[in-house]
């Protein structure tokens, strides 16, 4: 079972595509100031927690947060993830950027797991 513990949010988001199916997925700020799906390998801003259309209100737990993610394939518990091209974790490997800490253990893909919204780099 995902559980969470919101940190620090980004205040003020707008949605600048319609993310009506992407609750619980990667995004981040474009050039626009808006929230969009993060792309794969893509550093991360933080995880939508709602499901807005475009330019309604985005809430985005940031770095620090613990949050439900939607993982994109099997993810074992610890390891180093990032995001896929539809926002979804993914098991991190050389030259993504790391978007968090998987807490526990996804089988598959479509399941939420809980991460550790985080931000230290490529993985080399």
């Amino acid at each position: 079972m995902a559980w969470e513990k919101v940190g620090p949010t980004l205040p003020g988001m707008v949605a600048g595509a319609d993310l009506t199916s992407a609750q619980y997925r990667f995004v981040v700020v474009n050039s626009s100031g808006k929230v969009v799906l993060a792309g794969a390998g893509a550093a991360v801003d933080g995880v939508v927690q709602n499901n807005p259309n475009t330019d309604q209100a985005a809430t985005v737990w940031g770095v620090g947060s613990v949050s439900k993610v939607v993982a994109g394939a099997a993810v074992a518990q610890g390891a180093l993830v990032a995001s896929n091209g539809s926002g979804q974790a993914i098991t991190a490997v050389s030259g993504n950027y790391i978007a968090g800490r998987a807490l526990q253990a996804a089988t598959g893909a479509g399941q939420l797991i809980p991460v550790w919204i985080t931000n230290p780099g490529r993985v080399a």
